[in-house]
């Protein structure tokens, strides 16, 4: 799996850059671009376009997190779980 997030940072320029990667980078927590690059990645392997703007969303108003997360609507419970399957991912890819 390293090998294919390698292949993915190496081919992802910042003028491709999904809403989640663009999120990181504009929080200003990952010490390095590519850190952010390869969570960018990781939210297209497994996230829809809709479900990367929510995730995006996460990195400037981590309340919106929580109010998902506790949210007992069918479709909030449902992007949750896809929610914590990219988190696995990224954290698998990116260390």
């Amino acid at each position: 799996m390293r090998g294919l997030a390698i292949v993915a940072v190496l081919l992802t320029s910042p003028a491709h850059a999904n809403a989640v990667e663009r999120a990181c980078i504009a929080a200003g927590r990952a010490p390095e671009r590519e850190l952010c690059t390869c969570i960018g990645v990781a939210a297209q392997l497994t996230l829809n376009d809709r479900d990367q703007r929510i995730a995006a969303e996460f990195f400037s108003d981590p309340q919106a997190a929580q109010d998902t997360r506790m949210s007992d609507r069918r479709r909030d419970e449902a992007f949750w779980q896809r929610y914590l399957s990219f988190g696995q991912m990224a954290e698998d890819m990116c260390g």
